[in-house]
């Protein structure tokens, strides 16, 4: 792999890049927000399984592109893994010149040290030599965690997850950093398939017997407490909209009261979600607990594909959010209290320059979360930093977190983030806007410590 990719063509400023890259490319990595599965690590036995098992199952990036050009899920989760990696090879030549293709030649590459690109003709080859390699100790999931250089690994886990996986991983004795991230959505959003069940499982592993909205409060704050103690530092709520209201008590337990019943309405679900994240930034200021934030999704558009095969499958599709009048109410409330942390992140880059970079630029609160998902590329970093950083600056974002499924794209996606920030910040050193000291200072902020302060991992 060139050494200078993903850097200016420009001669000034690859050599500008290239020197503020090489002091941060080999820093540990931070990875506070993501969603590998615990169970890798918790068990000394455990492995990636198959190729398909690692590269292509778990990562709707990888799916979804296949999808896209007419490859059936069937074909793509189901039945002889082979099969699987011989049409993923077959159809490599779909991720050229796109972030999972990037991702895809670096997992190759750095990892398993393959230097072809996959192809039907080699597609067998590589599924052998990889599931030699799989095979081996030298890559189980806690060397490779271990060869990646990886600091710290949060996981994504829902409010009624006993956490046993993380347990096991402590008592194991293994000095690996895998902390948990507390998601109450199933529990939050009324509209939630089963949310009379998870309600049930939520009082079952609180403890707390819930008949009314006061109950439920009380079981959720005992869960964010016991994360807490298993070492979660963050929470992590998804929204359509980041609309935030101030309920009534009556109010809240009328809506909460009418769910139970399955009586709920459409318009009591939406009023009860804005009022639960005004709820969880209260609960947040008490506990200390960091505020993540994802808007814009429009989830599982394709209700056929998700009927039959679930979420997470590449039909989640961004939407236009509006931030300033929706989450007034909680700023109003709680965006200068300096117990908060509110990290956002959103798939309308239209709002970068117009809401987030002014809002995160005046609260105290406030911070802006990394390019997410369909704008976790090259050319989206590139226009985060031109959209926020001059108005927000540096110190009002969150760094960088990987938010993924597809554990051996971990040092991938961080070093591309590295690139991609030496490259903007040695624009400014060209332009003579900063000097080559205060370059260095911001790389390994933007590389490292930003994420471990805004995550509060520096303590």
């Amino acid at each position: 792999m060139n050494p200078s990719r993903f850097f200016s063509p420009d001669p000034t400023l690859r050599k500008l890049a290239q020197e503020l890259y090489e002091p941060v490319e080999n820093l540990p990595i931070i990875s506070p927000h993501g969603h590998v599965d615990p169970r890798l690590f918790a068990d000394l036995n455990a492995s990636f399984g198959t190729p398909a098992d690692l590269f292509i199952i778990p990562d709707h990036y990888v799916t979804r592109m296949l999808y896209s050009q007419g490859i059936p899920y069937e074909a793509l989760l189901h039945g002889d893994h082979r099969k699987i990696w011989q049409l993923f090879c077959a159809n490599f030549h779909l991720f050229h010149g796109t972030p999972s293709g990037i991702w895809l030649k670096h997992e190759l590459y750095q990892v398993f040290g393959i230097e072809e690109t996959p192809s039907a003709a080699n597609a067998n080859n590589l599924y052998d030599l990889i599931s030699e390699k799989l095979a081996s100790p030298a890559f189980s999931p806690r060397r490779l965690f271990e060869r990646f250089n990886i600091e710290i690994l949060a996981t994504t886990d829902a409010a009624t997850d006993t956490l046993e996986h993380h347990q096991a991983i402590r008592q194991s004795g293994w000095d690996g950093q895998i902390i948990p991230t507390f998601r109450p959505d199933a529990v939050v959003n009324l509209n939630t398939q089963n949310w009379q069940e998870n309600i049930a499982k939520l009082s079952e592993v609180s403890g707390v017997d819930i008949v009314d909205y006061t109950s439920y409060i009380q079981a959720l704050e005992e869960r964010r407490a016991f994360f807490k103690s298993m070492g979660a530092t963050a929470t992590d709520h998804a929204c359509v909209q980041p609309a935030t209201v101030k309920l009534t008590l009556s109010e809240a337990d009328a809506i909460f009261q009418r769910a139970l019943r399955e009586e709920a309405s459409p318009e009591d679900a939406t009023a009860f979600t804005a009022h639960m994240l005004l709820e969880m930034a209260r609960m947040s200021t008490e506990d200390g607990m960091v505020m993540q934030l994802h808007a814009g999704s429009f989830r599982n558009h394709n209700s056929k594909v998700f009927s039959k095969y679930g979420a997470d499958k590449g039909f989640d599709i961004p939407i236009q959010v509006e931030f300033t009048q929706n989450l007034r109410a909680l700023l109003q409330e709680f965006g200068s209290h300096p117990n908060l942390t509110l990290i956002l992140f959103n798939l309308d880059e239209t709002t970068y320059t117009r809401e987030l970079a002014p809002l995160a630029g005046v609260y105290p609160s406030v911070k802006i979360g990394p390019p997410w998902w369909f704008h976790d590329s090259l050319n989206g970093m590139t226009r985060y930093f031109d959209q926020v950083m001059e108005t927000a600056g540096i110190y009002n974002t969150a760094g960088f977190n990987d938010d993924t499924r597809a554990f051996a794209s971990i040092p991938a996606r961080h070093d591309l983030w590295r690139r991609a920030s030496a490259n903007w910040v040695a624009g400014m050193v060209a332009r003579h806007i900063i000097d080559i000291d205060d370059a260095h200072t911001m790389l390994f902020e933007l590389s490292v410590g930003l994420a471990k302060r805004a995550y509060k991992l520096d303590k």
